[in-house]
C-alpha cells in the first residue's frame, strides 16, 4: 500500500450542499482567445442534457445567457477579488446585487450557489489567501441574508484536494492538513451552520502524470485494478479512495453528514502522453457510468453531485502545471465533440456539437517549401509564435508530436496566425512563411492545422482574469522550444 499513500501525497499537493443533485454538471471556463459566444454555449450545454453549470467568474453576458435555461448555475467570484470581500461588507452587497439579485430578478438566472474564492489554499500560492478567503465567504453569506437569498443561494468554496491527507495511506486516515487545520474547521462549521456544501475537486489524472508508479488502472472505474482495502471497504480507483479521505476528514472533526459537491473532475485529451482522448473517453465515461448506478462511494453510498471538468478547451490558459491544461474540454475550441460520451441524458452515445459555429476563411500560414530549416531565423521565429499562441499539441506522445521539422514549424506560424485573426502581418515571419488554401494538415492520424473561429468579442476582459487552479495567464513566460524538436 506504498504507492497509494505517495500518489495520493503527491497527488494532493500537486493536483492540482443544500444539495441538489440531479444530472450532471459542468465547468464552462473562459481563458480562451476565440470563446464561443455565450449563448451559443447555452445551447450546448441544453443540447446535452447538462442540468448544472460552474462558472469562475460572474460575466455578464454568460449570466445573461443563462437566463430561462432552466440550467443550475454556480457563479464563481475568482481570487483576487477575495481581499476586497474580505475587508468590506458593503462590496460583498453591491457584488451580490449585481451579480446575483439582478440576474435572479431581472434575467431568470437559475442561481443557486456563489463559489468564494477557486481553490485559494493550493501549496503553490504560498499562502496568499489564507487570511481573506473566510472572512470574504462571511461577508457574501451576509450579503445574500440581506438580500434575502440565502435560503435559495448558498456559499460555497471550491477547494483542492490538497487541504486533506491521510496519514495512513487508506481512506480512514484522512484530516485536514496541519497547517491549515484550524481554518478548515471554522469553515466547514460556517458551511455546515449555513446549509451549505463542501466543494473539491478530484483529478486521478494528476497522480498518473506526476507519479510514473501509480497504477494506471487505479486511475479509471473499470475495476481491474487490485483494491486497497481499509478496514471492511475496498477501494478500485482513485476517486472512491479520495472521497472518501475527505469523508472521513469531516467525519473525524464532527461533521461527517456535511454535504459533498465535486466541483472538478475530468481528464485532458493533449499535452502528455496519458493526456489522449481514448483515456479521456475511458475515465469521463466511466465516471458517468459511476455516477448513474447511484451507489456512490463506500463511505457515501448514494448519489453524487459533480461537474464534469470540463466542458470547451481553453486555449488561453497557462502551462506552467502541464501542457495538458489547454485540453481538458470534452468538446474542441469550436464546440465540436472529441469523442463518443453518453452522459446519461439521452440514449446516445454522440455529444450534440456547437450550432452555427462561425469560421475565418480556409486559408493557413505554414513555412515556404523555399525556406531553409538552418536559417537562424527558425528558432526565435517558432519560439516566438508558440509563446503567443498555442503548441501544446506538439511534442511527444500528443496528436501532432509525428511531425518533421517542417510540419512542426508550419504548425507554429498557423497557430500564431489563426490566433491573430489571420491577419496578413501575422504570416510574415521573415523569409520563412507564406499563406496557402491547401490544408497542411497530414494525411494519416488526428493531427490537424486549424482554423480559428470568428472572434466573440463581449466579455473580452473577463477571460484573463480567472485566478485558479493554473496559476494564471503567462502564456509569454511559457515558450515552447520547438526547436529542440528539429
Amino acid at each position: 500500500m506504498g504507492w497509494f499513500s505517495l500518489a495520493l501525497g503527491v497527488f494532493l499537493m500537486v493536483s492540482l450542499g443544500m444539495q441538489s443533485v440531479g444530472g450532471i454538471g459542468a465547468n464552462w471556463g473562459t481563458q480562451a482567445s476565440h470563446p464561443l459566444p455565450p449563448d451559443t454555449v447555452v445551447t450546448l450545454l441544453r443540447d446535452n442534457g447538462f442540468q448544472k453549470v460552474k462558472l469562475f467568474d460572474a460575466d455578464y453576458d454568460s449570466l445573461k445567457a443563462l437566463g430561462k435555461s432552466g440550467v443550475e448555475v454556480m457563479v464563481g467570484i475568482p481570487n483576487d477579488l477575495l481581499a476586497t470581500f474580505a475587508t468590506s461588507v458593503k462590496a460583498a452587497e453591491r457584488w451580490v446585487s449585481k451579480n446575483v439579485s439582478t440576474h435572479i430578478s431581472t434575467n431568470n438566472v437559475n442561481i443557486r450557489y456563489v463559489a468564494v474564492g477557486n481553490e485559494p489554499f493550493l501549496t503553490t500560492y504560498n499562502g496568499s489567501f489564507l487570511t481573506t478567503t473566510f472572512p470574504a465567504l462571511q461577508n457574501i453569506q451576509s450579503a445574500l441574508i440581506k438580500a434575502g437569498l440565502s435560503s435559495q443561494v448558498k456559499v460555497t468554496c471550491p477547494l483542492n484536494a490538497d487541504v486533506y491527507l491521510s496519514s495512513t495511506g487508506v481512506p480512514s486516515g484522512g484530516d485536514f492538513r496541519a497547517d491549515i487545520h484550524d481554518l478548515m474547521i471554522a469553515i466547514v462549521k460556517f458551511l455546515s451552520d449555513n446549509g451549505a456544501p463542501f466543494t473539491v475537486n478530484i483529478y486521478p489524472f494528476i497522480s498518473l502524470y506526476t507519479d510514473s508508479n501509480f497504477p494506471v488502472e487505479y486511475a479509471f472505474f473499470d475495476g481491474n485494478a487490485s483494491p486497497i482495502t481499509d478496514g471492511g471497504m475496498n477501494y478500485y480507483n482513485m476517486f472512491d479512495a479520495n472521497h472518501d479521505t475527505l469523508v472521513w476528514a469531516l467525519q473525524k472533526n464532527g461533521f461527517g453528514n456535511l454535504p459533498i459537491i465535486v466541483g472538478e473532475i475530468g481528464w485532458p485529451t493533449d499535452g502528455d502522453v496519458n493526456a489522449n482522448p481514448t483515456y479521456a473517453q475511458r475515465f469521463n465515461q466511466g465516471f458517468m457510468s459511476h455516477l448513474s448506478g447511484g451507489k456512490g462511494t463506500p463511505m457515501r453510498p448514494g448519489p453524487i453531485d459533480a461537474y464534469m471538468f470540463s466542458l470547451i478547451d481553453e486555449d488561453a490558459k497557462s502551462i506552467q502545471p502541464g501542457n495538458f491544461e489547454r485540453h481538458w474540454g470534452i468538446f474542441a475550441y469550436d464546440g465540436s465533440p472529441k469523442y463518443p460520451l453518453n452522459l446519461g441524458t439521452t440514449n446516445s452515445n454522440a455529444l450534440v456539437p456547437a450550432k452555427n459555429v462561425q469560421y475565418l476563411e480556409k486559408k493557413w500560414c505554414v513555412m515556404k517549401p523555399s525556406a531553409k530549416l538552418d536559417d537562424p531565423q527558425v528558432a526565435p521565429s517558432v519560439s516566438y509564435a508558440c509563446s503567443l499562441a498555442d503548441c501544446t499539441e506538439l511534442g511527444y506522445g500528443t496528436t501532432c508530436g509525428n511531425l518533421d521539422a517542417r510540419g512542426n514549424i508550419s504548425y507554429a506560424f498557423n497557430s500564431y496566425y489563426q490566433r491573430n485573426n489571420q491577419q496578413d502581418e501575422a504570416c510574415k515571419f521573415p523569409n520563412l512563411s507564406m499563406v496557402t488554401k491547401t490544408d497542411p494538415s497530414p494525411q494519416n492520424g488526428n493531427c490537424k492545422f486549424g482554423i480559428m473561429i470568428q472572434p466573440y468579442y463581449g466579455g473580452a476582459e473577463r477571460r484573463f482574469g480567472r485566478i485558479g487552479r493554473t496559476w494564471g495567464l503567462a502564456a509569454a513566460s511559457s515558450i515552447f522550444l520547438l526547436w529542440t524538436m528539429l
